[in-house]
């Protein structure tokens, strides 16, 4: 899937992408993915909760594949 920040938009934390894009149903839930190496981030497990996710970069967790444009 496609996710688009929005044009005045750097970046989005990595649990918020996860909260945003219905991978995790709640912040809570998008942590402990991330504490437990649920997530990878451009093809390598991502431990930081507040990864900052810019334009270009891959994140895939549960089979499922997220694209930031």
């Amino acid at each position: 899937m496609d996710f688009l920040l929005r044009e005045n938009e750097e970046y989005i934390a990595l649990i918020q992408l996860l909260k945003a894009a219905n991978i995790a149903s709640s912040g809570s839930q998008a942590q402990i993915m991330v504490i437990n190496g649920e997530v990878k981030l451009n093809n390598q497990t991502e431990f930081r909760k507040r990864a900052k996710i810019r334009r270009g970069d891959v994140v895939c967790a549960y089979g499922k594949q997220i694209r930031v444009k």
